[in-house]
């Protein structure tokens, strides 16, 4: 086992360029060579987790299995390389300064001044330095800096990296991501900005050791030697990382112009290992034989008019669509907008449709009617969550003839709650970090689809949820169609339905998305494509038949 080397991975100029993407094929390039790597991300808000936040402020809140809420780029680490990230793979200021604070309050800094400098710095820098603990064993730990130079909250941060570059001396390099725009009036590339982000990061007292180039256009060598230049840094440590046709394509782009290579250099480390691959391109040659064909239309209903809100759901569908040979086109379909008068015309023609999670009364009429639709009309349907407790509800209102039931969550005085607050979570008052998070076990039924998915009857995944399907109702809902095929053996909670008569209805308490990964697609994601594939074949033989009646 090498010495622990870490790699902070900074951006400047604007934000939004693919840092967690470049961070996720820095890794996935490392962990080619045999490497052991983990990727950790530093987000400068005050906000202790996204778990509070509303995901136009900051895309999904991605769930780990040790039931940490955390920044989306964890689930880009996840996808790439592989691997289980936890708690101490993502921080925040607002963890930061509780850390300090609480220790402050215990007497720990016995009676001293408390300090950004050295206290704050030094619990970032502890962090960063845990996951290099000889326990996890890692070669590689990747550091991920949200926001740009520049902001005023993420200073703590950079002089953190400052000393520990100091400190780690070749154990520790800096990757700075900036962009070159391309001024269509006078038909240039400008490295400015990127040359004034660079001087922004030295003024902090940081040399980047590489300099990715975000960009829309090719940068020739003259470009490259230009930034070479005026930022200190040798040619070769210039790289660009120019659009590509998937985030998928980036750690292929990457190694193609050297970077890890490059890095592996920096760090003392031979380069004499072949990078292993293969997997990796045979993804990518699948993907783009399935591109070709004509695209499948699945329909994403829910509240959030954001593509960021259900990053994962995506990822996960394009994944499946892929080892299912298809292209998948994602139709989001605002619930708010979605009634009974417009639904027919709005889900005509998909081949499938996914139930978003969510919390909240808003947009959930929507959902209700959708579920009705696909329901009556044997549309495969994929409830996410939320989604699936929505599937519950309308259920038991339009089969059960419950018309007033409902989730105690949208309507506390319901008669008929068949969804109900789970019973640990009735005296919390607090909304941060308190629902039922992280990964639990769950039993299914054997000879269910859910079960014919997996190939097996025991399985783990990750909640996010404070309220339930209500077992009271249990026995209406088997005797009337709808089965309970997946429980927690520990609580008894329902963790799947299903109604088997169906080609393919399926609601999960847990969220799926968050467990599937590149090379390692989600089975219930992969069986709800296949399902939707054929749907899509059953409505064309029937389209045909209706055509060849009215010639």
């Amino acid at each position: 086992m090498v010495e622990t080397k870490y790699i902070f991975v900074t951006g400047g100029v604007a934000s939004s360029l693919g840092k967690g993407i470049i961070a996720s094929s820095i890794g996935k390039l490392l962990q080619a060579r045999g490497y052991n790597v983990t990727i950790q991300k530093f987000d400068p808000y005050i906000n202790i987790d996204p778990g509070t936040l509303n995901p136009y402020e900051h895309g999904e809140c991605y769930v780990t299995v040790d039931g940490h809420e955390a920044d989306l780029d964890l689930g880009h680490y996840e996808r790439f390389l592989g691997i289980e990230t936890t708690k101490a793979n993502n921080l925040t200021t607002g963890r930061i300064y509780k850390s300090v604070i609480d220790k402050e309050r215990r007497g720990d800094y016995l009676g001293k001044t408390i300090q950004v400098i050295p206290h704050i710095t030094d619990e970032i820098k502890r962090n960063v330095k845990l996951l290099g603990n000889s326990k996890y064993k890692f070669d590689f730990v990747i550091t991920e800096i949200g926001g740009t130079v520049g902001d005023i909250e993420s200073l703590p941060y950079l002089e953190s990296i400052r000393q520990l570059k100091w400190e780690l001396g070749r154990n520790a390099l800096c990757v700075h991501l900036t962009y070159v725009p391309y001024l269509a009036a006078a038909g240039e590339l400008k490295t400015k900005p990127t040359q004034h982000s660079v001087k922004e990061l030295q003024s902090a007292g940081i040399q980047p050791d590489v300099i990715v180039l975000r960009a829309e256009h090719n940068l020739g060598e003259s470009i490259r030697r230009k930034v070479a230049q005026f930022c200190n840094v040798n040619e070769q440590a210039v790289v660009q990382s120019i659009d590509a046709e998937t985030i998928y394509e980036v750690p292929i782009l990457m190694q193609e112009q050297g970077l890890d290579s490059i890095i592996l250099e920096k760090v003392g480390l031979p380069v004499d290992k072949t990078p292993e691959l293969g997997p990796w391109r045979k993804f990518l040659e699948r993907r783009h034989a399935a591109q070709k064909k004509e695209a499948i239309h699945i329909a994403l209903v829910g509240k959030y008019d954001l593509q960021d809100a259900y990053k994962s759901i995506r990822e996960a569908l394009s994944q499946a669509g892929t080892y299912n040979d298809r292209k998948v086109e994602v139709d989001f379909v605002n619930s708010e907008k979605l009634n009974a008068a417009n639904v027919e015309q709005t889900l005509k023609g998909m081949a499938g449709v996914v139930i978003g999670p969510g919390f909240g009364e808003r947009g959930i009429p929507g959902k209700f009617v959708a579920i009705e639709y696909t329901r009556t009309h044997d549309i495969p349907t994929f409830g996410i969550c939320l989604g699936m407790q929505c599937m519950a509800i309308e259920f038991a209102r339009d089969v059960l003839g419950y018309t007033d039931a409902n989730s105690r969550e949208m309507d506390e005085k319901t008669p008929h709650t068949v969804i109900d607050i789970m019973e640990e979570q009735k005296s919390i008052t607090n909304m941060g970090g308190t629902m039922r998070l992280g990964a639990y076990e769950c039993v299914l039924r054997k000879g269910s689809k859910a079960c014919q998915a997996y190939g097996e009857e025991h399985i783990c995944e990750r909640h996010r949820h404070r309220y339930e399907f209500n077992n009271e109702y249990k026995e209406q809902y088997e005797a009337a169609g709808m089965k309970c095929v997946g429980i927690n053996p520990e609580s008894d909670l329902v963790e799947i339905v299903e109604i088997p008569t169906l080609r393919w209805f399926i609601g999960t308490q847990f969220h799926p998305e968050y467990s599937s990964t590149v090379l390692k697609p989600h089975p219930l994601f992969l069986s709800f494509v296949k399902a939707a594939i054929e749907n899509e074949g059953n409505q064309g033989a029937s389209q045909q038949v209706d055509k060849q009646q009215e010639d």
